[in-house]
């Protein structure tokens, strides 16, 4: 009987697998065959424990393979940085032997409460290199993308760290008069921000951070990697002293 349920529960993985990108898609025009749908719901109706099983194992498969990027993840930031780092706006040594990577977004009032904290370890330790990446929540913070794209091109005229104490420090202020304002104190060209802003490398840049994010599993922010460990909310200044500490 347990052979008969396994042997099920991998038909209808296989199934669920093939379905699942032709249903997730708003766009995609394909139907799906009557066979098959019926196929799948004799299944579930005459074995529901398959589903679940199958639903498992899936949901494991994915636990599996996001552990081993993250373990990929932690070996290339010690070995190969750069691989890493990317074209991320970085601040401290170039010789990058204690690297924070920060995943942020400018609205999120933890990310603030965060930015304080990194702030005031950066001072302490000039050792210590400090590496941006985008993280906009989107769905709950309707400015983070506008404030990740302003900052980002911010730094394509050399003026991320000015712009990221900016944003931060008048959080409250979001929005497109603020960003204007303080590309204006900045003394950036203002027509290469606005084009840059707007533009697809500006884009690109941004979901590049957000896919690493997706990949490693941050589902909020802030999210610190620090010397190979990970920090989740607003944390504590005596963590990091900890996580430099050999």
């Amino acid at each position: 009987m347990k052979k008969g349920l396994n042997s099920l529960m991998a038909l209808l993985l296989i199934i669920g697998l093939t379905w699942i990108p032709i249903i997730s898609v708003p766009s995609a025009q394909a139907i799906i065959e009557p066979e098959l749908e019926k196929t799948v719901l004799d299944i579930i109706r005459q074995h529901p424990e398959v589903l679940i099983e199958s639903v498992q194992a899936y949901q494991k498969q994915q636990q599996e393979q996001q552990k081993q990027f993250i373990q990929s993840f932690v070996s290339q930031l010690a070995t190969h940085p750069q691989t890493i780092i990317a074209d991320s706006p970085i601040t401290g040594p170039l010789t990058q032997k204690n690297i924070l990577i920060e995943f942020s977004d400018f609205q999120c009032p933890y990310c603030q409460q965060a930015y304080e904290t990194v702030k005031t370890f950066m001072d302490s330790h000039d050792e210590v290199t400090l590496v941006y990446k985008h993280f906009p929540l989107s769905s709950i913070h309707p400015q983070a993308m506008a404030a990740a794209k302003a900052s980002w091109a911010a730094g394509e005229q050399g003026k991320f760290w000015p712009y990221y104490d900016a944003l931060f420090m008048q959080q409250e202020k979001l929005g497109e008069k603020l960003y204007l304002e303080i590309a204006n104190n900045l003394n950036l060209d203002i027509n290469q921000f606005q084009r840059n802003r707007n533009s697809k490398r500006a884009n690109l840049a941004i979901e590049k951070d957000m896919e690493l994010a997706r990949q490693i599993g941050i589902q909020g922010t802030p999210l610190f990697v620090f010397n190979g460990q990970f920090f989740s909310g607003a944390v504590p200044l005596s963590t990091l002293e900890t996580a430099l500490s050999p």
